[in-house]
Formats: C-alpha cells, sequence, structure tokens
C-alpha cells in the first residue's frame, strides 16, 4: 500500500492506496471516531481485483486540513472534499464507498454529483431521508441518536472521552475492532486539535438545503446490532433510490462491518462493482 498526500484547495488530505495506478478509480470515506485505516481489509481486495482504491484521512482526521470552526465542517463542504480528491487523483468517475460520517458523505456526493458517481456503497448509515424519516417517527431511532447531541458540548465531550487512557472512546468500539486499529485511532486522536475536528462534522449544524433520491447504482448494508441506525430508517433507504438497489443485512454484526465482517463486506462489494462495469 501506499501513502499518499493529496493537496487541494481546502488543505493537504492524508491517504492510503492500493492497486494499480490505472486500476478502475474507487474511493473510501470513513467515519468517527476512525481514520482511513478502517479500510484497509477492503483496500487489500480492492486492489487484488485490479483496483485503484484510495482511502484519505477527512477534513479534521489530516493535519493538513484541520480548520478549526464548527461550521467549516457543513456538508456541503464535505462534499467538495470528496469531489476535489477525486479531481486531484485526475478521476473523472469513480466508485464511491462510505462508512458512519463517511456514508453520510457518500450519499450527499452522490445526490450532489450523479455523473461522476459509477456506484455508491454506503455501510451502516442510512440515507439521510430516510433517516430523517425515523428520526420523526420512530422512538427506536431518536433513543440511538441522542449521542449526536450529546456530544456537541465543547470542551466537556473532548475532556470526557480522553479521560481515564480513553476509556470512553474505547468502549465505542464495543471489543469489535482489532486492538491494534484501535490504538492507531486513539493515537490520531489524541493528537492537538484532532478529536475537537472529529467531533466538529456533529457541531456544524444541518445541512444548507435538503437531499434527493438518488440515482446511481446503490448497494447498501446495514448490520442488525449496529447501536446507532435502527430497522426503521434502514428499511426505508430503498425509498430513496430510484436507481439499481440491493440492500443487505448483516445478522449478529454491529455498527464497525468493514473491520467486523471484512469478508462478507468485501465480496459484496466486489459483486456490486462487477454488476456495474469491468474493472
Amino acid at each position: 500500500m501506499d501513502e499518499l498526500s493529496i493537496s487541494t484547495g481546502a488543505g493537504v488530505y492524508d491517504a492510503t492506496a492500493a492497486g494499480p495506478p490505472g486500476g478502475r478509480p474507487v474511493l473510501l470515506l470513513h467515519g468517527f471516531p476512525q481514520t482511513g485505516l478502517v479500510w484497509r481489509r477492503q483496500l487489500a481486495a480492492l486492489a487484488a481485483h485490479g483496483y485503484r482504491a484510495v482511502a484519505p484521512n477527512q477534513r479534521g482526521y489530516s493535519p493538513g486540513a484541520r480548520p478549526s470552526r464548527p461550521e467549516d465542517y457543513r456538508m456541503g463542504l464535505l462534499v467538495d472534499d470528496a469531489v476535489a480528491i477525486a479531481e486531484r487523483l485526475g478521476w473523472a468517475a469513480f466508485d464511491l464507498v462510505g462508512h458512519d460520517w463517511g456514508g453520510a458523505v457518500a450519499w450527499w456526493t452522490a445526490d450532489a454529483h450523479p455523473g461522476r458517481i459509477r456506484t455508491l456503497t454506503v455501510v451502516s448509515t442510512p440515507h439521510p431521508g430516510a433517516l430523517a424519516t425515523a428520526l420523526r417517527t420512530d422512538e427506536d431511532q431518536r433513543s440511538r441518536s441522542r449521542y449526536m447531541i450529546d456530544w456537541r458540548e465543547t470542551p466537556a465531550t473532548e475532556e470526557r472521552m480522553l479521560a481515564h487512557d480513553a476509556r470512553e472512546l474505547r468502549a465505542l468500539y464495543a471489543g469489535k475492532v482489532p486492538r491494534d486499529s484501535v490504538e492507531a485511532y486513539l493515537r490520531h486522536l489524541r493528537r492537538p486539535g484532532a478529536l475537537t475536528a472529529a467531533l466538529n462534522w456533529y457541531r456544524a449544524g444541518r445541512p444548507d438545503g435538503a437531499i434527493g433520491v438518488v440515482g446511481v447504482p446503490t448497494l447498501y448494508v446495514w448490520s442488525t446490532r449496529d447501536s446507532a441506525f435502527g430497522p426503521a430508517a434502514a428499511q426505508e433507504t430503498g425509498r430513496w433510490v430510484d436507481g439499481p438497489y440491493r440492500f443487505e443485512t448483516l445478522q449478529g454484526v454491529g455498527h464497525w462491518v468493514p473491520e467486523e465482517a471484512p469478508g462478507t463486506l468485501n465480496q459484496l462489494l466486489l459483486a456490486h462493482l462487477r454488476a456495474h462495469g469491468e474493472s
């Protein structure tokens, strides 16, 4: 795997890449509290099948792209980052994969730039419109999402999460993430300003506009033990896709799918890519 520095108008993004430079391009977006490292098993699988896969550390997670104001983490800017990274890599069109917050960015990017997205794969995160419906109508989803309100408090959240050898952050991984990955994430988030930047994604406020129905070929992977997203939003997501759509449910798997069930996810992802163009 290669370590990259990708310069854009918004800053410099650290990234990990794998696969032949001329391979069909795939951009993978991570969530909280992780980095592009979350995709290492997917990067290896994609590279082995001839794809060129790149997993950047997103805004705030890359030291060279870490603005201090919460409003600098608005969704529109995060979408702009994804497109700018692809443009800097010379990708006119690409396959897009996202998990957790990276999944939200992926949904919004597919809505805003459908001509550039060959396929969309989202892990865990329902379509934002489906999540909004569930938050209005489903008490289970409202309960699952209350943490997002709690985490907007600053600096109390940072202090609490890092106290006692980052006990609260460690608990988020629920023992499902490999220990070496957990330690790597914690080293990253303990650096000055890193955790505040990551939490600014929650503090940025609502998106500037509304998201529509996604028309690109879409694979959505949800797991039954996901602590953040319940079945109501997951099942509603299909109503927000009018292109080819595949919904896969992983039984007995928690929120951290790329690391909890990498083999299954890799099979689903590769099948999705093959179904919508050759590598």
